[in-house]
């Protein structure tokens, strides 16, 4: 993978301008943070976050892809306050399980989900090497 970033622009934090890269394309579905059985054991956004990113991890791992191999993420939050005042312990969780790689990434706030008590749905796209 090659991040593109253009000449005299900051590095973005927690995430990237533009990517290259080459293989095969990975998409996932919208990931939410419920458990296997499909239940949520929390409603706090910051828990279903730390569980729709778990559920990436293994959905990448069942395809033979890393969380390193992500090249797109796009997240649908339904409280963007939420997510704006608690951005720090949000890119502390992210980096515990996806680690150092910052894809290309969009954040955008939704009134709602089709599961009702989802507060975060995520869709990301990994390139296999």
């Amino acid at each position: 993978m090659h991040h593109i970033l253009p000449s005299g622009w900051p590095r973005p934090k927690g995430y990237s301008n533009g990517i290259i890269a080459e293989g095969r394309l990975f998409f996932l579905a919208g990931v939410i943070g419920w458990n296997i059985q499909e239940q949520f054991e929390s409603d706090d956004l910051l828990d279903q976050f730390r569980q729709a990113l778990l559920n990436i991890r293994a959905i990448l791992e069942a395809g033979n892809c890393r969380p390193e191999d992500i090249t797109r993420m796009t997240w649908y939050v339904t409280d963007m306050e939420g997510y704006r005042t608690q951005a720090r312990e949000f890119g502390a969780i992210y980096q515990e399980i996806i680690g150092r790689n910052f894809p290309v990434m969009a954040c955008i706030g939704v009134s709602s989900l089709v599961e009702r008590q989802a507060k975060i749905e995520i869709e990301v796209t990994a390139m296999i090497p």
